[in-house]
């Protein structure tokens, strides 16, 4: 199942300053952007660089390292 339960969003201006980058390894259509949010309770925004004005999923550090190991692991793949 593709869902990431429990995972707060925010509209994506009120992140608009924040320091986005995305993967060397992305390709084109298949890219989403990252942002550290420093040492808060919120430590990660995600967002899908094809919808920039879209909403961004936010981590804390546990959450953060699930979601990257559960990617790793292959646990959102669509095929």
């Amino acid at each position: 199942m593709n869902d990431i339960s429990n995972t707060p969003s925010v509209p994506a201006h009120r992140l608009s300053d924040a320091p986005w980058r995305t993967s060397t390894r992305s390709q084109t259509s298949n890219c989403v952007e990252v942002a550290p949010l420093g040492t808060g309770p919120t430590a990660v925004a995600l967002r899908d660089s094809k919808d920039r004005s879209g909403p961004v999923l936010l981590f804390n550090r546990a959450g953060w390292l699930g979601f990257i190991g559960g990617a790793k692991k292959g646990q959102f793949d669509l095929n």
